[in-house]
């Protein structure tokens, strides 16, 4: 598979090269030349295959002979050792829980098909790479666990002073062994941009072998289609009659990319909803027609508070540049903060099931969508991104109750932090980065 830049003025890659590099050198993003349609045949075989066949025939696709077949399927067997739940809410609601990783959010599902075949791809170039990643809450402490103790890897952490919750910045920061982890005095956009900087240093592409873990990564992106052919399969194997839509929380558009990349490969998904919070510059392009980005405004779902989302550039590059075209398959909708603990609160009287915030959002907006039109014809399936425990304070203040946090989770609160503050300042992102290379 060959992969090129969205900004189209840098060269085609392989794989491996895209990557290692995660950004293309134009400052694009990296896509395939073109995503594969399964055949209906293998797709019908996939209907009641495990998660981590039909994982591995995706993945497939896009490595090729990459690696051999042998040892991509052990790679991929290796990530997806837990549950994939689909669980029904009501008679045409269902919420796809991606928690059940080591870091109970759905990141897990991209960090470690990444990890391993960085470590992979590093092991054959005899190279140490060093992964470059910003965080808005789960995406850290996925990439941490998921890098650590790879061979050939070492791992640098930026997230944003004060805007995650301590849960999430207990887990990132307590990695330790080669994951290193910066806390920025800015937004996730400004730790965004300071990642972006460094990629496009020449000096520190020079010394360093530099990569990124954000979804901005191709090998980050690409797993993500994992589990929503997965889903689309047994629900609609189950429900032959109806059309599947995934309600789809969103910040960055990684998820959501990823879902558009496994409905385009042939698996049986009718469309998207794209569900943002109060940063929702592609709702509001789906509304107009023109994407305009803005300043990052906090809100309850602080994964999904970015204003200026990096994988818009896949989705407007996928859809040949067409706001038309992504309307036919995405409908966008935002949601207030008052309106994520209403529906934590709703969906919780009326069944008991206590949803995180940014689930809530992907609640809510799936509601919005059917209130627009008669839907008797489909099953709605809200993508549940992290445990409820990851957000302890925000579930209390809607529901009143306590959950109670899994073992897990509530091992990392007794470990020590690990972290380096640092200014929202390029030059001592450069420093600490070039000095991190006399350490190895």
């Amino acid at each position: 598979m060959i992969y090129y830049s969205t900004n189209q003025h840098a060269p085609t890659v392989s794989m491996k090269a895209a990557t290692l590099q995660g950004l293309a050198p134009d400052r694009g993003l990296y896509l395939p030349e073109n995503i594969p349609a399964l055949p209906e045949e293998t797709i019908e075989q996939l209907t009641n295959a495990p998660f981590h066949e039909i994982a591995f025939e995706i993945a497939k696709c896009f490595v090729n002979d990459e690696l051999t077949e042998s040892r991509l399927h052990d790679l991929v067997k290796s990530c997806y050792n837990f549950d994939v739940p689909i669980r029904k809410l009501w008679h045409d609601t269902y919420v796809l829980e991606l928690f059940e990783g080591p870091t109970l959010a759905f990141k897990d599902f991209g960090a470690r098909f990444m990890a391993r075949l960085t470590g992979a791809f590093a092991e054959e170039e005899h190279k140490l790479i060093t992964i470059l990643v910003a965080t808005s809450g789960d995406t850290g402490s996925a990439v941490a666990y998921g890098f650590q103790g790879v061979p050939n890897t070492r791992v640098v952490i930026l997230y944003p002073s004060g805007k995650v919750s301590p849960l999430q910045e207990q887990q990132l920061t307590t990695a330790g062994e080669n994951v290193r982890v910066l806390e920025v005095k800015g937004d996730f956009d400004a730790c965004q941009s300071l990642v972006k900087e460094a990629f496009a240093n020449d000096e520190l592409r020079a010394k360093l072998t530099l990569t990124s873990a954000n979804s901005i990564n191709i090998a980050r992106l690409i797993p993500q289609s994992f589990y929503y052919a997965y889903a689309a399969l047994r629900l609609k194997a189950e429900n032959p009659e109806k059309n599947i839509v995934f309600s789809v929380p969103s910040g960055n558009f990684g998820n959501l990319t990823a879902g558009v990349m496994a409905k385009k490969m042939g698996f049986p998904i009718s469309h998207f909803i794209a569900a943002s919070n109060k940063n929702d510059s592609v709702t509001r392009y789906l509304a107009s027609g023109v994407f305009e980005p803005h300043p990052t405004i906090e809100t309850l779902s602080t994964a999904m508070d970015v204003g200026h989302p990096s994988n818009f550039a896949r989705l407007y590059t996928i859809y040949g540049e067409s706001v038309e075209a992504m309307r036919r398959e995405i409908k966008g909708y935002s949601v207030t903060d008052e309106e994520t603990g209403q529906e934590m609160k709703s969906v919780y009287q009326k069944t008991g099931y206590v949803l995180d915030p940014h689930t809530a959002v992907g609640m809510r907006a799936l509601e919005k969508y059917r209130a627009e039109g008669n839907r008797t014809d489909e099953l709605g399936v809200v993508l549940s991104t992290a445990h409820p425990a990851k957000f302890l304070e925000t579930v209390k203040q809607a529901l009143g109750i306590d959950v109670e946090v899994p073992e897990r989770l509530a091992a990392v609160m007794n470990r020590k932090k690990q972290a380096t503050v640092i200014e929202d300042d390029f030059e001592e992102l450069r420093k600490f980065l070039l000095s991190m290379s006399c350490d190895y």
